[in-house]
């Protein structure tokens, strides 16, 4: 057990990431080392930040907390505490099951930690993140919390109201990762495309993204998590017109037919969802779309879920991941409809349009043979650099596989690269020096 060391572990997505970032750069003022998703824990104080989102991720939220909770029974770890959605949404049960964590936090009373270890906040190190990602790149989070109220959603019941970050600390923080020597951005937040609503009533995301393309030394901004209804038009200009914008849109459709939209009050009906997608590769030529969708929603039949595969024929996708939808305590879903779909039917769907996505995948990778694209290195990985283009994001997408017998690479460099061959999710490619 070393002394003085923190093990910070974060569950599920980039956003709390981003949280448990800003919480490592306050420890380390105040004197501790921190280690991030160690493989062998060591620290003396352990952080879990956790996630609620669905089922799968409150158990392996939970059993992270468990095998923790062993350490210090066991006298491996002397204290230990959770932050994040689940204990924003079941402190007292956690409280109960769990006596052998110090202190449960929310979401937003996390820096609380600082105190209760008798350490201050430091007012100059607000917004100061220890970056975790390779430095190359990193999360923005624009804004937290949503105002959508999708049926199946527990997000707005965790995380409240949408509030958006003021736009100049953004900016600020971008450009000083870069003096620091970031150079690509995911752009983050439970919902992109309404940031600035909350401050005047308008949508400012268009204006941000142009904004933050013009500082020097920002090479790619990537957008996450936009919403369907009421899009705001004015963003494809700036993907299509600023060069360090990627062609790319991370917008989660969930599915497509009138009923099913209906049911989980997503605001769009199938002809918009068409009409949007028609418009996104009309306005942007060469963009890639990644989405997700749900199957199994309560009262989806057969017909609803042919709907949604010949959907997907039509839109191929670039990126595409999909669920089984699972019932969350307090959404509406869960308490006016009943989950009538068999679990074994639910996974049969599920199978099929990944299947068919794995198709598609295929072939839009296959047509990039041949072709010169522009590759950032993320690592080196046994005889192979692993790269990424403009069109995939990191972790989720498919990543360029460039032979170290080849050349030196260096990491987080940009490099010209031809693509010299392709599978389902992955391309192979050699760099044009």
């Amino acid at each position: 057990m070393k002394k003085n060391t923190i093990d910070i572990i974060t569950m599920g997505c980039s956003k709390n990431l981003v949280d448990s970032e800003l919480l490592m750069s306050q420890f380390e003022v105040n004197g501790y080392k921190c280690t991030h998703d160690s493989k062998k824990p060591q620290g003396e104080i352990a952080v879990i930040n956790t996630c609620g989102f669905i089922e799968a991720a409150k158990e392996e939220s939970i059993n992270t907390i468990l095998e923790f909770a062993q350490a210090k029974d066991e006298g491996r770890l002397n204290k230990l505490f959770v932050m994040g959605c689940l204990s924003q949404r079941y402190q007292k049960e956690l409280e109960a099951e769990i006596p052998q964590v110090d202190k449960f936090y929310g979401k937003f009373n996390y820096k609380q930690l600082l105190q209760d270890l008798g350490k201050a906040e430091v007012k100059a190190c607000d917004g100061k993140r220890h970056i975790t990602t390779p430095r190359h790149y990193a999360y923005i989070k624009i804004s937290e919390g949503c105002d959508r109220h999708c049926a199946y959603c527990a997000i707005p019941i965790i995380t409240g109201k949408h509030v958006s970050r003021p736009m100049q600390e953004i900016l600020d923080e971008v450009s000083q990762l870069v003096a620091d020597g970031t150079k690509e951005f995911q752009i983050i937040a439970q919902e992109l495309t309404y940031y600035g609503v909350d401050i005047d009533g308008n949508r400012h995301i268009a204006e941000l993204i142009s904004k933050m393309a013009d500082i020097p030394g920002v090479k790619w901004i990537r957008l996450h998590y936009a919403y369907p209804a009421h899009f705001p038009w004015e963003l494809l200009k700036v993907i299509r017109e600023k060069d360090n914008v990627c062609n790319y849109l991370d917008i989660a459709l969930q599915h497509v037919s009138d009923n099913m939209l209906q049911k989980m009050q997503r605001h769009v009906s199938k002809q918009d969802t068409y009409d949007l997608v028609s418009k996104l590769r009309e306005e942007v030529p060469g963009i890639h779309i990644r989405t997700t969708l749900m199957v199994g929603f309560p009262g989806e039949t057969d017909e609803d879920f042919n709907e949604l595969m010949a959907f997907v024929k039509w839109a191929r996708f670039e990126r595409m991941g999909a669920f089984t939808y699972s019932e969350e305590e307090g959404t509406y879903s869960a308490e006016h409809y009943t989950d009538d779909i068999p679990e074994d039917v639910k996974n049969s769907r599920l199978d099929q349009l990944m299947a068919l996505q794995q198709n598609i995948s295929a072939e839009i990778e296959a047509e990039k043979v041949g072709k010169v694209m522009t590759v950032v290195i993320d690592r080196k990985e046994g005889d192979y650099y692993i790269g990424r283009t403009e069109y995939c994001s990191p972790e989720v997408d498919p990543e360029v596989l460039i032979p170290t017998v080849e050349k030196q690479l260096r990491v987080g460099t940009f490099y010209k690269t031809k693509i010299t061959s392709s599978e389902e999710f992955d391309l192979y490619g050699t760099t044009l020096l």
